[in-house]
């Protein structure tokens, strides 16, 4: 159910990798905030998600892709939100989120404000956040403990934390970044973001 109970929340799944997840990213607080609600922010490996549901990266489809980058640059010009294609595209995003959930654990606070740092870094600053060492940086920067986040980026309970909430998330039928969750109803991709505003206001169909 989430933290805060069901109905005070929106869950928003992504992955540190995903454009149209850090698009959405720097809008979701602000629309859970809205409506009295808390984004509870649940990053998961697209990778693993892609692998389970037999589909490939979006900008590895041919046409598709290049659409989908024509898109992104549209949409940062048409959010004016800083993003320029990383020159590492995709990464693996393994440690940016093993260092979410073991930062969560202590301060979901300081957890949501690494997230939007490391999405930051990769999609305007082109920082290889699939670098443990990248990550730690970042967080450093926000004044967590370089050598304790180091170890826990290797630590077994963290890496089954992320297995874990990846595999949760497939089974309860995320297959994209990002998806969002409004009282049980799913909604995949930030253009759906003006659905969410319109279910929780009521507006059901």
């Amino acid at each position: 159910m989430g933290k805060g109970g069901q109905n005070t929340i929106i869950e928003f799944y992504f992955d540190f990798s995903s454009p149209y997840g850090y698009f959405a990213s720097t809008r979701v607080d602000d629309l859970a905030a809205d409506f009295g609600r808390t984004a509870v922010w649940k990053p998961i490996l697209l990778g693993v998600v892609l692998k389970e549901t037999d589909m490939r990266p979006l900008a590895d489809i041919p046409i598709k892709g290049d659409y989908a980058k024509h898109d992104w640059e549209r949409m940062g010009r048409m959010m004016n939100i800083p993003y320029r294609l990383p020159s590492k595209f995709p990464v693996a995003t393994q440690a940016a989120a093993r260092a979410f959930y073991w930062l969560d654990d202590r301060d979901s606070e300081l957890a949501r404000l690494f997230a939007k740092s490391a999405l930051h870094a990769y999609f305007a600053e082109n920082v290889d956040i699939s670098l443990p060492a990248a990550v730690v940086d970042i967080a450093a920067a926000l004044h967590v403990d370089r050598d304790e986040l180091s170890q826990a980026l290797q630590s077994p309970a963290i890496k089954e934390r992320l297995r874990t909430e990846t595999m949760n998330a497939i089974g309860k039928g995320v297959f994209g970044s990002p998806f969002f969750f409004v009282n049980g109803e799913p909604f995949w991709g930030s253009d759906r973001m003006w659905m969410v505003k319109k279910w929780m206001q009521g507006e059901n169909w």
